[in-house]
């Protein structure tokens, strides 16, 4: 998971680049980018958030009104610097290109682009990956100037060779931008016009949240498979060029987006509402004595509202969240993850004690936040904790860009409810049901029809990941987090 913004407009872009960044630092804390064009490329990338990396002399250094911006979360690579997003190449013409997602068959490509195409790649970063490919079917159509032709059969291209997810925005230089999503549409990337000069200005974006706050209106969701081309004079061109089922990730309505973004016709925040109401109903059946409903801030809260509502019973912000910590499930390293639980959310014990709690979180995955969160309330005299889940239980690693990608660190791995209740400390474990976290957002787009449930179920709507491809990626992933805990004990001597 990673958020991604394009530009191109009438006047400078890093102002509208740096807050569209900011909108989306959620979905990555790692690190973040900008390159800007005018004539040339000027770039700048760091470790850490946006609001650290860039200030007054980046928005003097970064000109032009072409842009491209990224907020980075590994999931291929490590959190050095040099896997940070936008990559540029010089050849052809000279292109920047970011995107959110996770090219599973990475290290084929690598090795192929090297020993095939003489293509050295510096970083560890799959972004890298399809930024030379597309540079490679465009070199091998041997053009002077730029046609939608070219990009489509240059991305058609991309589409045989790269396998997994990505949704993608690339700048050609004196060419267009260029923006397109995986075969499957498994990550969501939108686009809107903005009516302020004789030609419009454009913008692409992860989630619609970021064009809203640029002010980019007529909102459209890019298909997937489908390739935007927007030309030199400005002029868009479109074409869906792969006809897949269309799949997009659960997880982005689960927990990743805000609740202010829509994602391929949906609400966030109407699709957790009604998970809300699906969940009361499961809950119901339980017949459990609760006294009170407290959220995990804050992805939890509107469908924790609702489950008050539905069961008619008291709801209290009794965890309080610290603003200042970032998002606990997307922190590259467990140490780090388990650290900040207390550092982030406390609660406020007289709205606990005594009391039968129904705590509702958007997921249960490695069990360690729920457990301390479950030992927070109980330390301030909770009579009954009952933790109750909007979305299923996650049990099959991800391939698409979750750092969630060995089996062993799913807590309902080889568990029922009442087995994960004991490993976190809780009296009883509720789950959504799979089929009604699918009705949840079919309710406000009933033309989705298949999603990817990968993490649910084991089903990979791509159909090439196998056994051995999983056992190569936890055993990668393991290392990486072998030497992330080696470089954490260094800094500490």
């Amino acid at each position: 998971m990673c958020g991604v913004i394009g530009i191109w407009a009438n006047d400078e872009v890093f102002h509208d680049l740096y807050q569209g960044l900011l909108s989306i630092q959620h979905r990555g804390q790692d690190a973040a980018g900008i390159i800007t064009y005018d004539g040339k490329f000027h770039e700048k990338k760091g470790g850490g958030l946006v609001m650290d990396i860039f200030g007054p002399e980046e928005a003097a250094q970064l000109k032009g009104h072409i842009g491209i911006g990224h907020t980075r979360y590994p999931t291929v690579g490590g959190g050095g610097q040099e896997d940070a997003q936008p990559f540029m190449l010089n050849s052809p013409f000279g292109i920047v290109l970011a995107h959110n997602g996770n090219v599973i068959n990475y290290k084929q490509l690598k090795k192929e682009l090297f020993e095939k195409h003489q293509r050295l790649l510096n970083s560890e970063c799959d972004a890298e990956v399809i930024l030379n490919i597309f540079a490679q079917e465009l070199e091998e159509q041997r053009i002077e100037t730029i046609v939608p032709e070219n990009i489509f059969k240059a991305v058609a291209g991309v589409y045989r060779r790269v396998k997994g997810s990505y949704a993608t925005v690339a700048y050609i230089a004196e060419q267009g931008m260029v923006a397109f999503r995986d075969p499957y549409g498994i990550k969501p990337l939108s686009f809107g016009r903005r009516k302020d000069g004789l030609l419009p200005s454009y913008a692409f974006a992860s989630e619609t949240v970021s064009l809203n706050l640029m002010g980019f209106d007529e909102i459209e969701h890019i298909e997937a498979g489908e390739v935007i081309f927007i030309d030199r004079n400005r002029q868009l061109h479109r074409r869906r060029i792969v006809q897949k089922k269309h799949t997009p990730c659960l997880f982005e309505w689960v927990y990743f987006a805000r609740p202010d973004s829509v994602i391929d016709g949906v609400n966030v925040y109407k699709s957790r509402v009604n998970l809300g109401r699906l969940l009361a109903g499961e809950i119901k059946k339980k017949n459990l004595d609760i006294d009170v409903v407290v959220p995990v801030p804050d992805s939890a809260r509107d469908a924790a509202i609702e489950i008050a509502r539905r069961l008619k019973l008291k709801y209290s912000e009794a965890l309080v969240k610290n603003r200042y910590i970032g998002r606990t499930f997307i922190m590259p390293a467990e140490a780090k993850r388990q650290s900040s639980v207390r550092q982030k959310l406390n609660p406020i014990c007289s709205e606990i004690q005594d009391k039968k709690v129904l705590l509702v979180d958007d997921s249960i995955v490695r069990g360690n936040t729920s457990r301390a969160i479950v030992e927070m309330i109980r330390e301030c005299g909770a009579e009954k904790v009952y933790f109750a889940s909007y979305s299923p239980p996650l049990r099959y690693p991800c391939v698409y860009g979750i750092d969630m990608q060995t089996k062993t660190e799913f807590v309902a791995r080889d568990a029922d409810e009442k087995l994960v209740a004991r490993r976190i400390g809780a009296d009883e474990v509720i789950y959504q049901t799979l089929d009604n976290l699918k009705r949840a957002i079919r309710m406000e787009n009933p033309k989705l029809r298949y999603f990817c449930t990968a993490c649910f179920d084991g089903q990979y709507p791509t159909g090439d990941v196998t056994p051995e491809l999983l056992k190569s990626i936890e055993d990668e992933r393991k290392l990486i987090q072998e030497n992330q805990l080696e470089l954490d004990i260094k800094k500490t001597r």
